[in-house]
């Protein structure tokens, strides 16, 4: 059943090459539109612009942990290795909105700090469409 009304961030995963990645603290999805400007003499003064090229990227951030199926080791083999990976957005609520693209990963960084938890970070950078599904 699909969710409804305001929901816990918790559920909403970010899920690549079939696994999501593990002990994630955050996920996000930023989507884009260009949009050239198309005024002329005719636009009466107002500036005009038009539809151009949508793009997307995909944010997240975790704690790490090597024996995640999905953790910071493979993530940065994705990144060195030039891979194109299938990404997935949503929850596994089945009937709630899921977001698939391909994209390559942009950044990987692992950071540790003294006396705290080793955490990573790091974008998708989505190449091609992206389909809007349901789970």
């Amino acid at each position: 059943m699909a969710t409804t009304g305001v929901f816990n961030g918790t559920d909403l995963v970010l899920e690549i090459e079939g696994n999501v990645i593990g002990h994630t603290t955050s996920c996000s999805l930023s989507l884009s539109l260009d949009t050239p400007e198309a005024t002329t003499k005719d636009s009466g003064g107002f500036s005009e612009f038009i539809g151009g090229v949508r793009g997307g990227e995909i944010s997240f951030e975790g704690l790490v942990a090597y024996d995640d199926t999905l953790n910071a080791v493979e993530l940065a083999d994705y990144l060195l290795n030039r891979t194109r990976i299938t990404a997935v957005f949503g929850t596994s609520e089945s009937g709630d909105v899921i977001y698939t693209a391909e994209s390559f990963l942009s950044s990987v960084e692992v950071s540790a700090e003294m006396e705290a938890a080793v955490s990573y970070s790091g974008s998708l950078t989505i190449t091609g469409a992206i389909v809007k599904s349901t789970n």
